[in-house]
């Protein structure tokens, strides 16, 4: 078992070795304008993922924190003041006019 998963790990350094080997010895310069909009193209996305991966993290902080609230006992609501819901509506002749 021990020698297939070392044999695995030689042949996939090999593969990688040679694909960066081909893509560095093979390789022709070219001459290519590239357009300010797809400059524009590649911030936005760039930013896109960017965004993505931070929404991304503080859903998993969230939920990872309220778990060890949780196995704590502790409730993060505890000490906010909560405002009641009630509504007051008082019928006077003046505030018809």
């Amino acid at each position: 078992m021990k020698t297939q998963k070392n044999g695995f790990k030689g042949f996939a350094f090999f593969t990688v070795y040679l694909t960066f080997c081909f893509l560095f010895l093979f390789t022709t310069s070219a001459s290519a304008y590239i357009d300010p909009s797809t400059t524009t193209f590649v911030i936005q996305a760039v930013a896109g993922v960017a965004i993505a991966i931070g929404a991304a993290v503080v859903v998993y902080w969230r939920k990872a924190k309220k778990k060890v609230m949780n196995k704590l006992g502790m409730d993060e609501n505890a000490k906010k003041e909560v405002e009641s819901d009630d509504i007051r509506v008082t019928s006077d002749e003046k505030t018809k006019e």
